[in-house]
């Protein structure tokens, strides 16, 4: 049974499970990892969601503000022994309906093309590639996303 918690970036967790994350991005982003890794600090993230499958930390995302009327999806992650059963897909919903309720109209993201099974998983969720935004525009790995909310 996975269950959703709301947290924030001072969870134990969260940091631990994003440390796996940045080794993961290191071994896929290659060169290019010290450009990303400078845009991916959490010491600030207000609205972080932890999944936990049977009790154990599974999976990670979190929002923060990017615009007055957009949220920016940031630190999505699901342990590979926990990868195939929706996990991230839930993690993703939780974090739209919590930018919603908090008066958010959108969320936009960045991922990179060597990450294939994110590539995969926004455009299931509705996610429609965006022109790169801000620190992203001309890295050629990178694919902006965005999607209304309802």
């Amino acid at each position: 049974m996975v269950q959703l918690a709301r947290t924030d970036s001072n969870n134990p967790e969260f940091r631990q499970l994003v440390a796996l994350l940045d080794t993961y991005l290191a071994e896929k982003d290659g060169d290019e990892h010290a450009f990303y890794h400078q845009y991916n600090h959490i010491d600030k993230l207000n609205h972080v969601i932890v999944a936990y499958a049977d009790g154990k930390p599974a999976g990670c995302g979190a929002i923060k503000p990017f615009s007055d009327s957009e949220m920016e999806i940031k630190r999505m992650y699901v342990l590979p022994e926990f990868r195939g059963q929706s996990i991230a897909k839930n993690i993703l919903a939780a974090l739209e309906s919590w930018s919603a309720e908090l008066g958010y109209k959108a969320c936009v993201l960045e991922t990179g093309r060597r990450q294939s099974e994110a590539v995969s998983l926004y455009p299931a969720c509705g996610y429609q590639v965006t022109p790169n935004y801000g620190q992203y525009i001309g890295m050629d790995n990178s694919i902006c996303m965005r999607k209304e909310l309802s």
